[in-house]
């Protein structure tokens, strides 16, 4: 069996349609494998489609372009030149004339190149939403084999495309902040109940930028945060690189405005404890409290459980037995807000691991011991009785 796929294009000037041949296709026996399109082959249909297609009316275009828009006279060719037009179905090559401007037309650069002036990004709108919305789920190296595979994108796609396409995306929505800001106040007919509840959680974690020479270059503080306002409402979510922003609270403050938070609602921060994450929120809000998140309590204590394990394991039965006790105590007053208390057992928990001659559990625990006090007295302002 010989299928061909032909694409028929004709012009709005009534002209006879122009058949032209984009594929051709050849089965034998059937097969479960040979039924239907192949991806590769579906991939090349796709390619030859937009081609054939884009060529077509870039062709049209310039045709009515190189008739002066003043008079209708025809515009003098100087020359041509190809540019590249990428696509979710290839990279185009484009024929683009160099036009002489009309002596009717007002003053100027002498020629004009009308397919290049409306084509200035050389990437399509679908392409590029493509790019950075994978991007903005998995790797960029991922999200390159990703489009390769389900889509006749030419083989010179790359990292560094992708990343430059991200950019982009992200300036472009850094310059619109302002007008998404004005349009995403809310009408004051529609104000939210004051006791519609409002739970906002931070969280921020450190990031190495790779391809950096040491472990003590590169890194950067990433912030994210997820908003609950109402049941009816899907959680939105937010995220930016705190040292690259210049005001890191202005953009916390646009973003709940335009997801809705009133100044008269009440508003809980929950955040992670960390320095920057907890003055992030401070003072953005007249009706808020703040909240430190229990989970990042737990983690730390989870840690030094199992630290204590290995004391045990390692022949300190007895003081890891009374160790892991304290743990528990340490825990039972953190739940229910008793910081005062947990400091004190904080206290005696250093003083017991503080020995000489102490192995390296001892130590490791000890260090974790003392960071946790530090997080602890840092916090103390922000933790509730979660009891």
């Amino acid at each position: 069996m010989k299928i061909t796929v032909q694409i028929a294009i004709q012009s709005d000037e009534g002209q006879a349609a122009l058949f032209q041949q984009v594929a051709c296709l050849e089965r034998g026996a059937l097969r479960p494998d040979a039924l239907g399109l192949s991806l590769a082959e579906a991939r090349s249909i796709l390619a030859g489609l937009e081609q054939t297609m884009a060529e077509s009316q870039a062709t049209e275009f310039v045709a009515q372009a190189q008739r002066c828009p003043r008079c209708g006279r025809q515009r003098a060719c100087k020359g041509h030149h190809q540019i590249v037009f990428r696509t979710p179905f290839g990279k185009l090559s484009l024929d683009s004339p160099q036009l002489y401007r009309c002596a009717c037309e007002p003053p100027g650069p002498k020629t004009v190149s009308p397919l290049a002036e409306l084509l200035p990004e050389r990437t399509s709108p679908e392409l590029a939403y493509l790019e950075t919305k994978f991007a903005a789920l998995v790797s960029y190296g991922f999200t390159v084999k990703l489009l390769k595979e389900v889509l006749p994108i030419a083989e010179d796609l790359n990292t560094a495309t992708i990343q430059m396409q991200v950019h982009r995306t992200a300036e472009r929505l850094e310059a619109e902040r302002g007008e998404e800001h004005d349009a995403g106040r809310c009408d004051g007919n529609a104000l939210l109940e004051p006791s519609t509840p409002w739970i906002v959680g931070l969280d921020g974690a450190y990031v190495h930028a790779k391809g950096q020479p040491s472990r003590t270059e590169g890194w950067f503080e990433v912030i994210v945060g997820k908003s609950l306002s109402t049941p009816d409402k899907s959680p939105m979510c937010f995220g930016f690189v705190s040292r690259y922003d210049p005001e890191p609270e202005q953009r916390l403050a646009e973003w709940l405005e335009g997801q809705g938070l009133q100044g008269h609602q009440p508003v809980t921060f929950l955040s992670d404890g960390g320095d920057t994450v907890r003055e992030l929120p401070m003072g953005l809000h007249p009706k808020s409290e703040h909240l430190l998140d229990w989970f990042h309590i737990t983690i730390r204590l989870t840690g030094m459980s199992r630290l204590d394990t290995g004391m045990q394991a390692e022949g300190y039965p007895e003081l890891g037995t009374d160790l892991e006790e304290m743990l528990e105590h340490l825990k039972w007053n953190l739940w229910h807000g008793k910081v005062d208390r947990a400091l004190e057992i904080t206290d005696e928990l250093i003083y017991a691991l503080d020995i000489e001659n102490g192995s390296p559990e001892h130590r490791k625990l000890l260090k974790a011991v003392r960071a946790f006090e530090g997080y602890i007295r840092a916090n103390r302002a922000i933790i509730p009785n979660d009891g």
